[in-house]
């Protein structure tokens, strides 16, 4: 709630969209603030108002990707389908969503986290990103423990979560290099050759 019990004058969901689309495309560093104010039409007293700080922004614009976008990674949790299944769904819709082109090509959570020296400026936002990504890989641990306990997989859990993780994160860096979106399914199909089908 703004001062005085007003309510906001924006809509906090289209500023969030605008912002996401921006750190998608140029990530978290280099989008200045005003990048960020011309991207959502607000000035710098109502993004700190609302958002606390360029990174508070940012912190939730993670989530609203996650609500969107990035809920590709969902479908791994579906338990009504085989463990193989769910696999070839999460990285396959991981495909066809980052190489859409009615948005920035790659995984926000991949590209946008800052890559700067360590140092206190930007923890929070590479601990946002971090955290996301550790979720991300605690999600496909469940799936491929799922898949070795129903026979489906015979494979070092580690290793087997490890491997398609990177996968994964790397399908971000292989779309704008330029790698067609059907090689990259081609690969999926290599990838998913050790795992059985129910």
């Amino acid at each position: 709630m703004s001062p005085a019990g007003r309510p906001r004058a924006f809509d906090v969901e289209e500023v969030l969209e605008a912002a996401m689309l921006l750190f998608w495309e140029q990530g978290y560093e280099a989008t200045s603030l005003a990048q960020l104010r011309a991207a959502t039409g607000l000035s710098s007293a109502s993004l700190y108002g609302a958002f606390g700080s360029k990174e508070g922004l940012f912190k939730q614009t993670v989530e609203h990707y996650m609500k969107g976008p990035g809920g590709t990674l969902d479908v791994i949790e579906d338990e009504t389908v085989s463990p193989r299944v769910a696999m070839a769904g999460l990285l396959h819709g991981s495909i066809d969503m980052q190489a859409d082109t009615s948005h920035p090509t790659g995984c926000l959570i991949a590209l946008s986290g800052t890559m700067r020296a360590p140092g206190e400026e930007h923890t929070g936002v590479r601990a946002a990103v971090a955290a996301r990504r550790e979720a991300d890989r605690v999600r496909i641990r469940a799936c491929v423990e799922r898949g070795v306990a129903v026979g489906e997989l015979d494979a070092d859990v580690d290793g087997a979560t490890t491997m398609i993780h990177s996968f994964l994160l790397g399908l971000s860096t292989q779309l704008r290099d330029g790698v067609a979106a059907a090689t990259l399914h081609t690969a999926v199909d290599v990838l998913l050759l050790n795992w059985r089908r129910a």
